[in-house]
């Protein structure tokens, strides 16, 4: 009879262990489905949101240092 190192045996154990898990992971129900959807739609929104919070931001800062610049001018 061939003999199997337990170490092979384990290896194959740990193999179909992950191909199992992760098939698991690819296969939903139809409302899991859409929920994933609507978690990547919604994290989408939130990365433009801040984006253009951002852009916002900084157009407001070089708006008051302009207005600062101004102040400044004005008093020479």
């Amino acid at each position: 009879m061939i003999k199997i190192s337990k170490s092979v045996i384990a290896a194959l154990a740990v193999s179909a262990l992950v191909v199992g898990i992760s098939d698991c992971k690819k296969k939903g129900t139809p409302a899991e489905d859409v929920g994933r959807e609507i978690d990547q739609a919604v994290d989408k929104a939130g990365q433009k949101i801040n984006t253009a919070v951002d852009k916002a931001g900084q157009k407001i800062e070089k708006a008051g240092q302009k207005m600062k610049n101004v102040a400044k001018d004005s008093k020479k």
